[in-house]
């Protein structure tokens, strides 16, 4: 079955960097966009950076451009979200996802950013 796995969160101070991956597993990940989202506690799931299959393509949410990147090695089958410049309010948890009519979710990672 489609398996994600998060890892590489944890606390950094503001200002600072992580870089997130998410490990894929049961099914061909080179077929499939994927995106990365979080959430912060009482808020909404957002979008936060998505590429294409080939990786070819990337979008952001305005918040994060130009401080995140979104990409992916296909054939280690992993995806990436290397963060820098982090602000507090980017606590949260992240999850990667392969969109879909039936759309799979990691665990999610937490990230948290101290003032």
């Amino acid at each position: 079955q489609v398996q994600l796995v998060e890892s590489g969160g944890g606390l950094v101070q503001a200002g600072g960097s992580l870089r997130l991956s998410c490990a894929a597993s049961g099914f061909t990940f080179k077929r499939y966009a994927m995106h990365w989202y979080r959430q912060a506690p009482g808020k909404e799931r957002d979008l936060v950076a998505s590429i294409k299959d080939d990786g070819g393509s990337t979008n952001y949410a305005d918040s994060v451009k130009g401080r995140f990147t979104i990409s992916r090695d296909n054939v280690k089958n992993i995806l990436y979200l290397q963060m820098n410049r982090l602000k507090p309010e980017e606590t949260a948890l992240y999850y990667c996802c392969r969109p879909g009519t039936s759309a799979s979710w990691g665990q999610g990672d937490q990230v948290t950013v101290s003032s």
